[in-house]
């Protein structure tokens, strides 16, 4: 169980967050996926454990019991993050990036250069702005992302008003949609009863307060970004599945051509789930190095 724990920030929101391993170990923040939540690190509970890493995860604002930023953009999370850090009594400490959160870690090291070590990104998404954005996805995500982007008004209340209530209530129709377009190294993985568990604890948990939090996420990522990720001037590793149909491998391609130095490895044979399960040991022991 990861036990929700809870900042007040000088707004007046409250952010919340959970960590995992070892209370002494390395600091990293974890920005979880989309849509997901803090829940997300059970997936990275024992190796944190093993490679005595310390790994926080906060709610992004809207999702699991972090209150709802109206108008936030994706430059505003670095301010969340050091007032997190210093909550914690961190100095500096690294920042991993996954999927959704691929973004957020970004910003972080365009902002806030000067409290990070490393960053990482696994599987991260890019901008979806553009038409050709969408190459490579499965079926579902690529109606979502359409949508969001021709009828951006109607796709906030839509997924205000009626997805995040029913993926809340049936948190299983979440993991059927990933599976549809999923390679079938992906679809072992969500198939897998535990792994299963924690997803659907994640997604039924994310949409808590309803879909504001995610259909936020949607509409920044589906507008222009108001970072560029080629001024990041952090070491930065990325790790990206070259099967993965979620978030196509050609996004991690194209960070690792323009952010300056960036060490990246793109696996054969994986896809988006695959990776985060098979690799964590591994992502954990490069960040917290």
């Amino acid at each position: 169980m990861i036990e929700p724990r809870f900042l007040f920030l000088p707004d007046g929101r409250r952010l919340c967050f959970g960590e995992v391993g070892d209370p002494d170990g390395r600091p990293i923040i974890y920005c979880h996926g989309f849509p997901s939540c803090r829940l997300e690190l059970k997936l990275w509970e024992t190796a944190a454990r093993e490679e005595r890493v310390r790994l926080i995860a906060p709610d992004r604002p809207g999702y699991g019991q972090s209150d709802f930023q109206p108008g936030r953009r994706l430059s505003d999370w670095p301010d969340e993050v050091v007032r997190l850090a210093d909550h914690l009594a961190l100095e500096r400490f690294a920042v991993l990036g996954v999927s959704g959160g691929g973004p957020y870690a970004m910003a972080c090291g365009i902002r806030i250069p000067e409290r990070i070590t490393r960053i990482g990104i696994v599987c991260g998404v890019g901008s979806l702005a553009g038409r050709a954005a969408t190459a490579g996805m499965g079926f579902p995500a690529v109606q979502f992302v359409r949508f969001a982007r021709s009828a951006p008004r109607l796709a906030q209340i839509l997924y205000t008003r009626v997805v995040g209530p029913f993926m809340q209530r049936f948190p299983g129709t979440a993991t059927a949609i990933l599976r549809a377009g999923a390679p079938p190294i992906d679809h072992a993985v969500l198939a897998e009863p535990m792994l299963r568990g924690i997803f659907l604890a994640a997604s039924r948990e994310a949409f808590r307060q309803g879909g504001r939090g995610a259909a936020w996420d949607l509409h920044l990522y589906t507008r222009g970004w108001d970072i560029d990720p080629s001024t990041i001037a952090v070491e930065t590793w990325l790790w990206h599945g070259e099967d993965d149909r979620t978030v196509p491998v050609a996004m991690g391609r194209e960070h690792a051509a323009c952010i300056a130095g960036c060490c990246a490895e793109f696996l054969p044979a994986e896809g988006h789930f695959s990776l985060l399960v098979g690799h964590a040991g591994a992502i954990l022991r490069t960040l917290g190095g």
